[in-house]
């Protein structure tokens, strides 16, 4: 599968929307994930410049099939955020009208950001695979940071949205956040990601873009707490 994997991580405001003074402060990656042999990809919280980012594929000889949204704040799908406008799902359904892949939760959360209809969102459960060509994407529902937060593991990468970040944790005190459902998430749901699995997260919050699971679990404070309680009395808002 590695061989005709594609995978890229960009940063917003580097990579792409070079000119976005709000994608340089928020610092997103998004995520290009496909089958170099088929010439499908998605894009994962195409958000910013959505145009750049089709360009990016085509530059890649790669087409856009679809895409995965892993929660639906504005700086990962598009919408307002603080009064600014952010691109991202809408404008990407105007270039491109493909699949938009969603957690079943996160259905009126996206739609009430976004304005995407029914017919533009696919929503799935925990266990769901999203094929891309043949390269198989299997989503993960993590909530906590959001109702219908999820991760995406493909060929050993977990791709974790706010849910973890290489240091830290996404913030529960928005709409919808729960510490008690993300300490689950942290300890339960990703259990099953491997240790030699890389973490891609959804911001560039730490020195490196990336890291293997299990330094991150070694050395992130969120997996230091014994218990939820005590979880809870430190990351808990």
């Amino acid at each position: 599968m590695t061989d005709r994997l594609y995978f890229r991580q960009l940063l917003a405001g580097r990579d792409f929307a070079q000119g976005d003074m709000i994608a340089r402060q928020m610092v997103n990656f998004v995520y290009l994930v496909g089958d170099r042999e088929t010439g499908e990809a998605v894009a994962i919280d195409p958000a910013y410049d959505v145009q750049g980012l089709v360009d990016v594929l085509a530059e890649d000889g790669m087409r856009l099939t679809g895409a995965l949204a892993t929660h639906y704040h504005p700086d990962h799908v598009g919408g307002d955020m603080m009064g600014h406008s952010i691109q991202g799902v809408a404008d990407l359904l105007a270039i491109a009208p493909v699949p938009i892949h969603i957690q079943e939760e996160e259905k009126p959360w996206v739609q009430r950001v976004t304005g995407a209809s029914d017919t533009d969102l696919v929503t799935h459960v925990s266990g769901d695979t999203v094929m891309v060509g043949e390269i198989p994407i299997e989503l993960i529902h993590t909530p906590g940071h959001t109702p219908g937060s999820q991760c995406f593991l493909v060929d050993n990468r977990l791709v974790a949205g706010d849910t973890l970040f290489l240091e830290g944790c996404g913030r529960t005190d928005l709409p919808g956040g729960d510490a008690g459902q993300l300490y689950e998430s942290l300890t339960q749901k990703l259990a099953k990601v491997p240790d030699d699995a890389t973490l891609f997260p959804g911001h560039l919050y730490s020195p490196e873009p990336s890291a293997p699971m299990e330094e991150v679990r070694r050395f992130n404070m969120v997996f230091q707490p014994a218990d939820k309680d005590t979880f809870l009395r430190m990351f808990g808002r």
